[in-house]
């Protein structure tokens, strides 16, 4: 209702301006006829022509102009914000520089004053918040002041809350824990498979690892990989590890050493081979059977 009053009233504006534009006209127009004889007809019949013809050329520019009015009020001109196009990750936000998008480390953290939002790293360090742990794995990645120590470049998260003392994971425990990972892998695509929370390529998976116990752990293992694997490089990340990592650390005291492992050369990227030593499983299968889901859904895997 609000455009529709503007709209008559720009309307009126312009048949103001154009009535006014034309005024002068009407007035010459009279004057002439004044001093016209009464026996020249045929001058009168074409002045009369001539004045509807004026008047034609009046009520166009007026729906011309009512017409670019109407345009605009509908179609607003909308300027396309490029930063909400551009994905930064965690730890950093997107701005505009010399017109262009680029991604920067954030400048500020929100104050956390809850102590349920301290946050653990894998350098057993206590920060404030998760946003104060990208924003400093951000700047010493781009080798900004306000890094304080390099090696922060690769830190990440290991649970939620204030560090406590790690219990030692040594000797049988750590001997035995690829075992219990294989199986505690196997029973969570179990109970997503019963909820039905699986993709229907992974359903087929769980379906075959009940009914093959040669595919009971690898299956679970690819599935695991493939769904952690976020940006689809064929490698999880030590950031990417980190749900499973955080729910299992309490519980499970050599997930830790157990994660840190995999990581044969120290990349702090774990490769689908090196995931498949880490749980003692034949890696070419694994791959085989990744091949498989790359096929079934192209999204998953790069």
């Amino acid at each position: 209702m609000r455009s529709l009053w503007l709209l008559l009233g720009l309307g009126l504006l312009v048949l103001s301006q154009v009535q006014a534009s034309t005024d002068a006209e009407d007035e010459l127009l009279d004057l002439d006829l004044s001093e016209i004889d009464e026996n020249e007809e045929e001058f009168l019949r074409l002045l009369e022509e001539k004045a509807k013809i004026k008047d034609v050329e009046r009520e166009n520019e007026i729906v011309s102009k009512l017409a670019e009015v109407q345009h605009n009020l509908l179609n607003p001109v909308v300027e396309v914000d490029l930063c909400e196009t551009m994905p930064c990750g965690a730890g950093r936000i997107c701005q505009m520089h010399d017109e262009k998008p680029k991604c920067v480390c954030i400048p500020d953290c929100p104050e956390e004053l809850d102590s349920r939002r301290l946050v653990c790293t894998n350098t057993n360090e206590t920060w404030p918040s998760d946003c104060s742990v990208y924003q400093q794995r951000c700047w010493c990645d781009s080798g900004e002041p306000g890094c304080t120590n390099v090696d922060n470049a690769h830190m990440h998260i290991d649970y939620y809350g204030a560090c406590h003392e790690p219990r030692a994971c040594d000797g049988e425990d750590l001997k035995d824990f690829p075992r219990r990972m294989r199986d505690w892998l196997f029973n969570v695509m179990r109970d997503l498979a019963e909820r039905d929370e699986l993709t229907e390529h992974y359903m087929q998976m769980e379906l075959e690892a009940e009914t093959n116990n040669s595919r009971r752990w690898s299956n679970a293992a690819v599935w695991k990989w493939c769904d952690l694997d976020g940006d689809t490089d064929r490698s999880v990340s030590r950031h990417e590890l980190f749900p499973i990592r955080a729910p299992l650390i309490s519980l499970e005291h050599c997930i830790a050493p157990f994660l840190e492992s995999c990581d044969a050369n120290n990349d702090h990227r774990i490769t689908l081979v090196e995931w498949g030593a880490c749980l003692e499983l034949d890696p070419e299968d694994l791959k085989e059977r990744c091949d498989d889901v790359q096929r079934a859904q192209p999204h998953l895997l790069g």
